[in-house]
């Protein structure tokens, strides 16, 4: 592990904090050191209060920030002496302990302090940083992992067995570290947990951890227990239909939609082909901190009702042990492992299926590199359940607000690089779906930037062989198909019916009718098994009330597409399918309407601009985040009962009334 210090990029970092924050995004720049908010990084700084008297802080990384991206109001202002204090009570519960560290933060509107703030404030050092570093936890997590700790690290470390964090373990980790730290101590280790590194300088406390760590990585070396197996794409073995059927079931177990994405890996695969994967993968996480979003363990193979059994035989044997009464969480797993699928991760969101997929696939690299060591060995399942079920864990599912409205749910999306389309898409982000956008410009793929829950993919709607890789695409990423908007069209320019050419013609039904049919049929069983019951949407057109002239095939084509969903409604209301239409009229907010073109038009009628623009009944300007807006509202529980209908988003037009 090589130190990523630069004397150019820190100079740029002045002051204490600042320092504290640059080591802090360096630690988090290296994913097998910490990973989506795990770890932690403190500062002990002396400040001046607002009466001019002086105070001693401790600056410790906030609930919510991620290391590697952490800045400086990402770190809680903790009054000192008082967390002193508190770490020399005989007993605290955490829930008292979190209700005392916010009392104490000096900063209105500051991060809740980490769960480990004590830990920090009694460990004699101006800077302390803690890391969940796999070859540390592929060292700890063995039969002999104390022993081989000792082996490596010798008096450099204090070693403290696993006690879950809070109170109890700045309380024992303070006892332990007073009677074995020697002058030379420049760490501490948490069996099963991490490890930790202080210093006087933001630069030494950071440098002290990456040594700490290549120890452990040449140890792993020496014993033929380093490297892992590939994580380059593999082939996609499964169907679109047989993993949205496997979502389906798991969202069923969860009592609620789940996105699923599927790893074809290699890794994946070998490690999910193992003759000893169930005893391996069965026996808990690398480390605690990753329960809470993994849940306890991943299923093996697709047996969902054998797996949620499991799961509530879990719970009963743990839960009477508990000192408080716990509510079970959904049954349903985070992440299984199948011979033929790799590796599919689930989440309320796709960010949270991400972000299972990223912590498991470092769960491997620790798995495999402790069993090439002598034995991979986690926690004892109470501890594991202890962590899942910990009191603060679940006061904060109690506090979560109510999800957004497509929450574990995903749309696909057509023409959404621009326009309606690309309106359409922000809609239903918003909302919380996971959306798969389609177009034929290459720019769909960054639409949205880089984030976790869009895929956008290049796809021309008319090509069968282009449309089933989009799906099969969409479907590894996401899991299934909940909510289909159809809004790929093309406009062509005027042409009275004497002067439409057969190939113009067929061209506009291609796309605006031929296309659409084809994925309504392929999309047809994805939608069957949404777990919330399917939606479609079609993006229609004012000309099929009231077409106009020049626009033969567009309002024929848009006319035969608005009768294909109506037929569809009929037809698939039995398999829990809603399908609907959205007729919008003069969106000028897309790329057909250039400046120029609105001002010759305008002109065409005698009108400004912006007269033109609200050229309708209510004298308003529709646009397409209107139009947007209304599609999504469509696929909600607003029209949950409503299917076959034909909605107007046009101001009002004289013609349609």
């Amino acid at each position: 592990m090589k130190s990523l210090w630069n004397d150019a990029e820190a100079s740029q970092y002045s002051g204490d904090l600042l320092q504290r924050v640059y080591t802090s995004q360096l630690l988090g720049r290296d994913h097998t050191l910490v990973l989506h908010g795990g770890g932690n990084t403190s500062v002990k700084i002396r400040e001046p209060m607002v009466t001019g008297e002086e105070e001693d802080i401790l600056y410790v990384k906030g609930s919510g920030w991620d290391l590697e991206t952490i800045r400086e109001e990402g770190f809680a202002p903790v009054r000192l002496p008082h967390l002193v204090k508190l770490s020399k009570l005989d007993s605290l519960s955490d829930p008292q302990m979190m209700n005392e560290l916010s009392t104490q933060v000096t900063r209105a509107g500051a991060p809740a302090p980490s769960v480990e703030t004590i830990l920090h404030a009694i460990l004699p050092y101006k800077y302390v940083d803690h890391t969940h570093a796999d070859a540390v936890l592929a060292v700890t997590n063995t039969a002999d992992g104390e022993k081989h700790v000792r082996e490596i690290f010798g008096d450099d470390v204090v070693v403290i067995p696993y006690i879950m964090p809070g109170f109890d373990l700045a309380g024992l980790c303070a006892s332990r570290f007073a009677r074995d730290a020697r002058a030379a101590t420049t760490g501490m280790v948490l069996m099963n947990h991490g490890v930790f590194s202080f210093g006087a300088t933001a630069r030494e406390s950071y440098e002290r951890m990456i040594s700490l760590v290549t120890r452990a990585e040449r140890f792993l070396e020496g014993r033929g227990a380093s490297g892992v197996a590939p994580s380059g794409p593999g082939p996609v073995t499964g169907s679109p239909r047989e993993l949205a059927a496997l979502r389906r079931e798991l969202s069923d177990a969860a009592g609620m939609p789940l996105v699923m994405s599927t790893h074809t890996g290699e890794k994946y695969l070998q490690f999910a082909r193992r003759a000893d994967v169930a005893r391996l993968s069965q026996q808990g996480p690398a480390t605690p901190d990753h329960v809470i979003r993994t849940k306890r363990l991943p299923m093996i193979g697709r047996d969902v009702a054998a797996y949620a059994q499991a799961y509530r035989d879990y719970f009963a044997r743990n839960s009477a042990a508990a000192k408080e009464p716990k509510t079970m969480l959904d049954p349903a797993p985070r992440m299984a492992l199948d011979p033929e699928l790799g590796l599919c991760t689930l989440g309320r969101s796709a960010k949270d299926a991400r972000i299972v997929a990223d912590l498991y696939s470092h769960t491997i690299d620790v798995i495999l590199a402790a069993t090439a060591l002598g034995g991979y060995r986690a926690l004892p399942e109470k501890d594991i359940f202890d962590v899942e079920y910990w009191d603060l864990e679940q006061a904060k599912l109690r506090r979560a607000g109510k999800p957004p409205v497509f929450t574990g749910e995903v749309a696909l999306i057509t023409g959404a690089a621009s326009g309606i389309g690309k309106a359409c898409a922000q809609a239903f982000l918003k909302r919380g779906a996971a959306v798969v956008g389609l177009d034929i410009d290459a720019r769909v793929a960054n639409a949205f930037g880089t984030r976790a829950d869009f895929l956008g993919v290049h796809c021309d709607v008319t090509s069968r062989d282009a449309v089933n890789a989009a799906l099969d695409a969409g479907v590894n990423a996401f899991g299934g198909v909940d909510m289909l908007v159809l809004n790929a069209g093309v406009f062509p320019g005027g042409r009275r019916v004497e002067s439409l050419t057969d190939e113009e013609w067929q061209r506009v039904t291609r796309v605006n009718v031929d296309a659409n049919l084809a994925l309504m049929r392929e999309c047809h069983p994805l939608l069957k098994l949404a777990p919330g019951g399917g939606r479609v949407v079609v993006i229609g057109s004012k000309n099929v009330p009231a077409p106009g002239p020049g626009a033969a095939a567009y309002s024929a084509s848009k006319a035969a597409l608005t009768q294909l969903a109506r037929v569809a409604a009929l037809e698939w209301g039995a398999d829990r399918i809603r399908v609907n239409v959205v007729h919008p009229n003069a969106v000028f907010d897309t790329g057909l309407w250039t400046e120029e073109v609105l001002a010759s038009r305008a002109a065409h009628y005698g009108l400004s601009v912006d007269d033109y623009k609200t050229n309708n009944v209510l004298k308003t300007e529709v646009r397409s985040a209107d139009v947007g807006e209304l599609a999504a509202e469509m696929c909600g529980p607003l029209f949950a009962k409503t299917t076959g209908a034909q909605v107007p988003i046009d101001g009002g037009n004289d013609r349609v009334i």
